[in-house]
C-alpha cells in the first residue's frame, strides 16, 4: 500500500472529447478515487449538457468535484481553480481516497503542477469598469491602451480576449506594474507528485468524435438548456458564455442562424480548439504515459504504471 504523503496526484488529460472523463471514472472506481475536474467551461452550472459534465449517474458511481460549482458571471482564471483544486486533493487525500484531476485545460494544469507567481487581487469594481472600458473603446483601442503599459502581455494575446485583455488592464491600474512583470515572479510547486496520463487520439477519429457528441447533445437538450439561460437575459460579458455552442444558439435564438448552421460551425470551432490543445500539449507538457484513446490496455498499463512506477 503506498501512503497517502507519497501517493501519486493522478491528472488525465488530452483534447476535448478524447474520452477524459470516462477514463478518470474508470480510474476512480478501480482506485478509490475522486474525480476533480480541470476544465475551465465545467465549472460552471448552467451548461451540463454543452460542456460535457459527467451525468448524475456517472457522478454516482464515485465522488466528484468542481463540476458546475460557479456562476456563469463569476471568473474563474488559472490562479483560482489552482486553490480551489489544491483543496480538494487536500481533502480527497485526507478521505483517504486518490485525487484524479480530469480536463483538457493545459494552462490550468500547468499553474497547479508547476506554480504561479503571485498576483495581488484587484480592488472591487475595478473590473468591472475595465469591462464598461473595453465595450466603451472597442477591442483594438482597448489593446492599443494596455501595449503602452503592457506590450510583453499583448503581444502573447489574441486581439479579440477581453478577459485576459481586462484582467491585465485591472492589474496595471491596481498595482501600477504589468502583468506579464508580475508573471515573471517567483512561483511555488504543488506540494505533490504528479502522474500525467496523456490521450492523443488520431486526428480523424477525434475529428468524428466531436461531431458525433455534438448530435447526441443537441438530441439531450442543449437547445432548451441554452435557451434557459437566454431567456435570463445575461449579460454577454459573462465568461461562462464562452462554451463552444453557447454563441451560436444564442444567434439562433435571436433569429441570426440556423440550427444547422449553428451544428455545423460549433462543431468547427471545438475542433479548431481541440487542435489547439494539442499542440499546447506538445509543446508544453511532459507526460509519463500517453494513450490513443481506443487503446483497450490503457486502463491495465496505468494501474500497472501506478503500482510500479520505476519499472
Amino acid at each position: 500500500m503506498i501512503s497517502q504523503t507519497t501517493a501519486p496526484v493522478i491528472v488525465v488529460t488530452g483534447p476535448t472529447a478524447s474520452g477524459k472523463s470516462a477514463l478518470a471514472l474508470a480510474l476512480a472506481e478501480r482506485r478509490g478515487g475522486t474525480v476533480i475536474n480541470a476544465d475551465a467551461m465545467q465549472t460552471y452550472d448552467a451548461f451540463p449538457i454543452l460542456t460535457a459534465q459527467p451525468t448524475a449517474e456517472e457522478q454516482s458511481r464515485a465522488p466528484h468535484a468542481l463540476y458546475g460549482v460557479l456562476p456563469l458571471g463569476e471568473t474563474v482564471s488559472a490562479a483560482r481553480w489552482r486553490t480551489l483544486a489544491s483543496a480538494e486533493i487536500e481533502q480527497a487525500q485526507a478521505a483517504g481516497r486518490v485525487p484524479i484531476l480530469c480536463g483538457g485545460s493545459g494552462l490550468y494544469l500547468r499553474t497547479l503542477m508547476k506554480g504561479i507567481a503571485p498576483i495581488p487581487d484587484a480592488p472591487p469594481g475595478l473590473r468591472e469598469r475595465a469591462n464598461a472600458e473595453w465595450a466603451a473603446l472597442g477591442p483594438d483601442a482597448f489593446r492599443a491602451r494596455l501595449a503602452e503599459h503592457d506590450p510583453v502581455l499583448v503581444g502573447r494575446l489574441k486581439p479579440g480576449d477581453r478577459q485576459r485583455h481586462v484582467r491585465a488592464w485591472e492589474v496595471w491600474q491596481a498595482t501600477g506594474r504589468p502583468l506579464s512583470a508580475w508573471q515573471e515572479g517567483e512561483a511555488s510547486a504543488a506540494p505533490w507528485r504528479f502522474v500525467t496520463v496523456l490521450l492523443s487520439p488520431d486526428r480523424t477519429w477525434l475529428r468524428d468524435r466531436i461531431e458525433r457528441r455534438f448530435d447526441v447533445m443537441l438530441a439531450g437538450g442543449i437547445v432548451a438548456e441554452a435557451r434557459a439561460v437566454f431567456d435570463r437575459q445575461p449579460d454577454p460579458a459573462w465568461p461562462g458564455l464562452k462554451a463552444h455552442g453557447a454563441p451560436e444558439l444564442f444567434r439562433h435564438f435571436r433569429g441570426e442562424m440556423s440550427l444547422e448552421d449553428v451544428r455545423r460551425i460549433a462543431i468547427d470551432h471545438t475542433r479548431q480548439y481541440a487542435k489547439r490543445q494539442m499542440t499546447w500539449f506538445r509543446h508544453q507538457m511532459t507526460p509519463d504515459l500517453v494513450f490513443d484513446p481506443r487503446a483497450d490496455q490503457a486502463l491495465g498499463t496505468i494501474e500497472k504504471y501506478l503500482d510500479n512506477p520505476d519499472t
